[in-house]
Parts: structure tokens; sequence; C-alpha cells
């Protein structure tokens, strides 16, 4: 089943502004909280939904990648992948800055929803250089990483083996601390800081883990990288980073796209530009030369009487377009090689031909950008 459009899900349109969007939410999340819905599981997805959604646009970063590629996020485990690993409830608790749920009037916190909660693991950022020929095409790339893995001594628990977890002392294992506000009005719910809402503390620590219950590893993983793509663009992996503390799954990836500088090739947007230096005879007489292509060499005929900075074009030479069809071009601009050292005959056969009225140079009507224009249209 195809998932529904973030935007929809809060009812506001793709440019609506940071404060519409946390108006929606919790106009929405109010009306299908579960407190407010007892047994009633549609209001449950929906409130899931909102969470999710919420999740998404109410960060700068995963909203622009949103809007730029949708649930069919490019890359392993894109946007478009398994579930966000998200808590409908905690997003809910955070954004009303610590109050829970939304049952009588006198308690806005909602029983043990933040007991045994599953966090997961903190964002893994990573850079992938990419050289032109990977970008023109798109490639999946195998990197190695190193994250945080499941302790396989204790399989996560934190404890030694043999030994179990304890109720924590400061919670008596509920997993948050409740205290009244605003004059007893309200009940304010905290996750208790001593055993971070698990409820459970660790008596005797596992010697190789610490009692962490995760151990660095190494990993290889593979990106999908489409082609188009630039510096500073990015994808993100779901759940191929870290795993969570108390067993909480895995957080994400986010890879970082660095494009590598050419030996040959300039860009520009999707078109690359070559230089390509040829002698006098070559421009005044014509030739066929061989450039460098990122698809390998390719011949390029130069008509007589061809002039310095000339561009000429080769179509379909450059980058695919980034989730789109076509493809850019190559620009090739001519450069007269003029010599350093000459000997005493060429020296006489260039003053020679400096004489001829068809050697003398004739003002250049057109510059740079007017040849690129010529060149497309």
């Amino acid at each position: 089943m195809a998932k529904k459009d973030y935007y929809e899900v809060l009812g506001v349109d793709k440019g609506a502004s940071e404060e519409e969007i946390k108006k929606a939410y919790k106009k929405l999340a109010m009306k299908y909280h579960p407190d407010k819905n007892p047994g009633d599981a549609q209001a449950e997805e929906n409130f899931k939904e909102l969470g999710e959604a919420y999740a998404v646009l109410a960060d700068p970063q995963k909203k622009a990648h949103y809007d730029r590629f949708g649930h069919a996020s490019p890359g392993s485990g894109g946007m478009g992948g398994a579930s966000m690993d998200i808590d409908p409830f905690e997003i809910f608790r955070s954004f009303m800055g610590g109050f829970g749920g939304i049952g009588g009037f006198g308690d806005f916190g909602f029983g043990q929803t933040s007991r045994n909660q599953k966090v997961a693991g903190r964002e893994l950022q990573l850079k992938l250089e990419l050289t032109l020929e990977e970008i023109a095409i798109g490639i999946t790339k195998k990197i190695k990483i190193k994250r945080l893995d499941r302790c396989d001594n204790c399989d996560g628990s934190g404890a030694k083996p043999g030994t179990s977890l304890i109720q924590c002392p400061v919670c008596n294992g509920a997993g948050e601390i409740r205290r009244s506000a605003m004059g007893g009005i309200f009940t304010q719910v905290y996750t208790c800081d001593r055993c971070r809402g698990y409820g459970k503390i660790i008596k005797d620590p596992c010697p190789r883990c610490k009692g962490d219950g995760r151990i660095r590893g190494e990993t290889t993983i593979s990106v999908n990288i489409p082609a188009g793509v630039n510096t500073g663009n990015y994808i993100y992996l779901r759940g191929q980073g870290n795993i969570g503390p108390n067993e909480g799954p895995r957080g994400d990836i986010k890879a970082i796209i660095e494009e590598k500088e050419h030996e040959y090739f300039e860009r520009e947007d999707d078109d690359i530009i070559y230089h390509l230096q040829i002698s006098f005879p070559q421009a005044a007489l014509g030739d066929t030369v061989e450039v460098p292509t990122l698809g390998g060499r390719a011949r390029l005929t130069i008509p007589p009487g061809t002039q310095a900075g000339k561009i000429f074009r080769m179509r379909g030479r450059g980058i695919k377009h980034l989730n789109g069809y076509g493809t850019g071009d190559q620009l090739v601009e001519v450069q007269i090689y003029t010599p350093t050292n000459i000997n005493q005959s060429e020296r006489e056969m260039l003053e020679a031909l400096g004489q001829s009225e068809n050697m003398k140079p004739h003002p250049n009507e057109k510059g740079f950008f007017q040849k690129v224009r010529d060149a497309f249209f």
C-alpha cells in the first residue's frame, strides 16, 4: 500500500511555513490521540501517521530531502524504504514540551508508554567521494563503516551473562518521573535519568561492553547513488547506523556526496567543459582530433578557419539528469597553442606569413558567453 503524502497527512500545502506545520500537527494530534479515542484502531493509525509526517517536515534537512525525492528516496533504505523507527507518543510529548497524553484534564501523563522505550541509535554521517565518471551514470558503492553493534557477550542487555537487571530505585520501575505543574492542574512527565526510561538498571555490568550493551564494530554497506548528484547532496540509509541503547533499533546513516576534482573536465550543472589545445595550422586548415569524454575517447572534426575560443557541443556526452530524463552535453572550447621556442627557419616562415593580409587579425565580435549560446541554439 502506497504511503500517503506527508503534506496531505497534515492537511497543509507544500509551501507551508514551519509555524503552519506545527499548528496543523497539534490540532490533528490532539484530535486523534489514543487517549481521546480508546479502542479506535483507525485513530491510532492516524496518530502514528501524523507523528511520522511531523518528524520529517519539522526537520529542515529531512523536509528538503523529502521535497526533492518524496517517499522514493534514492539510495539503499531511503525515505521510501522501511517504515521510520519513530515513537509517535515521544514526538507528541516532545512537541508539548514534556507533557504526554491528553486523558483527564488534570493528567497530561499517559501511563507506561515511556517504559522500555526503544530509542534508535544516533545518526551517522559519512562522506562519499565520487568521480565525474561515477556521477555521470550512477553507481553502487560498497564502503566500510564503523558503527555500534549489539554486544555479542551479553546480547545487548548490558548485564554480565548469568545475571539479571534490577528495578530502578529512582522511578520504581516506571521508567518515568511525574511532577505536578501549574499548581497541580497538570502532571508533567519526564523520562527517568537513572534508567533512561527502561525501568531497570544493571547491577553487574557486562565486562565486554561495560554495561552499554553495544560494542564498536565494522561492516560493509552498499550505497546506491543515482546519476546526476552533486557536492552537498545526501542520501539517507535508513536503519543502517548505530544500534540504539537499551536494545533499541539502528539509527540512520547520512551519506554526503563530495565530487572529486577531474583531471580534464569542469562541470557546469549537467554539462562538462573541456579545453582543447590545437596548433595554428590545425585551426587554419582544419583537422580531425581525438578528445577525452566521460565514456572514453571520441573523434571531433575541427573545420578550417576555427577561431580561438570556438565552442563545439558534443550532445549527450555530459551527465544524466538527477531523477529525470535526458543527459547533459560536453562543451569543447578551442584554444590555439602558441609555441615558445622556434628555430630560425620557423621564424622566417612565420615572418613571411605575417605579411599576408589573410594572417592579420580581425576584431572579435563575440565573447565567451555568446559562443556558449551559439553552441546551444
